[in-house]
């Protein structure tokens, strides 16, 4: 690993540790980021994570990490983004998830031990269309939970007319 790459994966160490863990909830061991505040903010989030997220993807690149570790790191992405689109659940689940952490978390299993992690990832990457369309599907089940809901509710005020 050459000077750069070093100080690329440090300085990612760094921008994951800001996202995902800077804050500690008072009284408790739960941490916290940026990331998690700046999805308060619509759109906020969803961009300074997909920034960080791209130089994760470059620094991997530049340690030649394998195809299934990228695809791993980038499915950790994707996931984190489909389920932050839902208000509320999606800042709930930045809190959980930690996308950063896992994927410099991966990177440094990839660095110790490369052939079980690929092994490992590759298995994630088989598993990770799956993981989304339960999401999709499950997206779908409550949007039309909820049309349904409101079309009562708005039949129900025509009938008390």
């Amino acid at each position: 690993m050459d000077d750069q790459t070093r100080r690329d994966l440090e300085r990612l160490r760094a921008i994951a540790r800001l996202f995902d863990n800077a804050f500690v909830v008072p009284g408790t061991r739960l941490r916290f980021g940026v990331d998690a505040l700046f999805g308060l903010i619509p759109g906020l989030g969803d961009i300074a994570g997909g920034l960080v997220a791209v130089y994760a993807l470059h620094v991997a690149r530049g340690l030649r990490a394998p195809a299934a570790i990228q695809l791993h790191m980038l499915g950790n992405i994707a996931l984190d983004a489909l389920v932050g689109t839902v208000p509320v659940i999606g800042d709930l689940f930045d809190f959980v998830f930690k996308a950063q952490t896992r994927n410099l978390a991966l990177l440094d299993a990839w660095l110790q031990t490369p052939h079980a992690t690929e092994r490992r990832s590759r298995r994630g990457v088989v598993l990770l269309p799956l993981a989304v369309l339960l999401v999709f599907i499950l997206m779908t089940v409550l949007g039309v939970w909820m049309l349904y809901l409101a079309f009562q509710w708005l039949m129900s005020l025509g009938s008390a007319v």
